[in-house]
C-alpha cells in the first residue's frame, strides 16, 4: 500500500513540475519575449518570409501591450524607454490591432518626406549607396502564397525576379538595406509628416510593397503610432524556411539561423 501511494505521490509531483514549467514559460513568453512569424515581404531583404524570430518585450520598458500590468513589476506603471532611430520594431496597428513589423525612421518631432525616392529626415536627405541587386525566384513564397513584385516585370513564372539594393545610412549612424523598384508614385513623393509627441514614424525596408506610415490610417496605412502600441525590438533571426511549413527541412535557409538584424 505505502508502495502505490509513493508512486501517486511521484506521479502527482511529476505533473506540478510540468505545470508550475509551463506557467514559468508562459509568464516568461509573455513578460519577456514573444516569437513572431514574418508573413509578408515589407521588410525584404533584412527580413524575408518564413524568418521566425523573437522580439524583445522589455526593450523600451513596459506598455499596455508589451507586458500585461498585472503580470509585470510595479503593477500599473509604465516604464518608457525611447525606442532608438533604426530599430526594427513590432507594434500593434493602431486601428486594426494587428502586429506588424517596421523600422523606426521617425521620433517624436521629426519631419519625415519622401522626394523622387529618397528619405528626408528633418530637411536632409538620407545617404544611400548603391548595394547591387536583390535576386529571388518569381514563385508563390509562404503560407500565402503571395507572388513578389520585380522592377524586371514581367517575370515567366520561375525566374529571376531583381529588385535594386541600396544601403542607407541614418542620423545617428544605423546603416541597413533597402529595396526599391521605382521613384515614382505616392509612396516615392510624399507630404512633409511631422511627427506628434509620444507617436513613431515606421516605413518598410522593402520601400514599394510597404503599406506604412507613408500611408494614412483611415486608408489602410499604419500613420503614426503610439508608444503604447509598440511590442518591442527585433535583435535577431532565430530560424528561417522558405517554404509553406517549417516541417518542409528542404527548404531551411541555414544561413540565416540566429542571423543578427541590422
Amino acid at each position: 500500500m505505502a508502495q502505490k501511494n509513493g508512486k501517486g505521490d511521484g506521479f502527482i509531483e511529476t505533473v506540478k513540475t510540468v505545470v508550475y514549467a509551463l506557467l514559468i514559460a508562459g509568464i516568461f513568453r509573455t513578460v519577456f519575449f514573444q516569437p513572431f512569424w514574418i508573413p509578408s515581404g515589407s521588410m525584404k531583404d533584412t527580413l524575408l518570409i518564413g524568418d521566425f524570430l523573437f522580439v524583445n518585450k522589455m526593450a523600451y520598458g513596459y506598455s499596455r501591450y508589451s507586458c500585461p500590468m498585472d503580470l509585470c513589476p510595479f503593477s500599473g506603471r509604465i516604464l518608457a524607454k525611447m525606442p532608438k532611430r533604426g530599430d526594427v520594431v513590432v507594434f500593434h496597428h493602431p486601428v486594426s490591432g494587428e502586429d506588424y513589423i517596421k523600422r523606426l525612421i521617425g521620433l517624436p518631432g521629426d519631419t519625415v518626406q519622401v522626394k523622387n525616392g529618397l528619405l528626408y529626415i528633418n530637411g536632409t536627405p538620407v545617404k544611400e549607396e548603391p548595394a547591387g541587386v536583390f535576386t529571388e525566384k518569381f514563385a508563390p513564397q509562404g503560407p500565402l502564397g503571395g507572388m513578389p513584385r520585380c522592377e524586371n516585370a514581367p517575370v515567366a513564372p520561375g525566374g529571376a525576379c531583381t529588385k535594386t539594393r541600396f544601403r542607407e545610412t541614418l542620423p545617428g549612424g544605423v546603416t541597413h538595406d533597402i529595396l526599391k523598384i521605382t521613384d515614382q508614385g505616392f509612396a516615392n513623393n510624399t507630404e512633409v509628416y511631422t511627427v506628434p509627441a509620444g507617436e513613431f514614424f515606421f516605413m518598410g525596408d522593402n520601400r514599394d510593397n510597404s503599406e506604412d506610415s507613408r500611408f494614412a490610417q483611415a486608408e489602410g496605412g499604419v500613420g503614426f503610432v503610439p508608444f503604447e502600441n509598440l511590442i518591442g525590438r527585433a535583435d535577431r533571426i532565430v530560424f528561417s524556411s522558405a517554404g509553406d511549413s517549417l516541417f518542409y527541412f528542404w527548404t531551411w535557409r541555414t544561413d540565416r539561423f540566429f542571423k543578427a538584424i541590422e
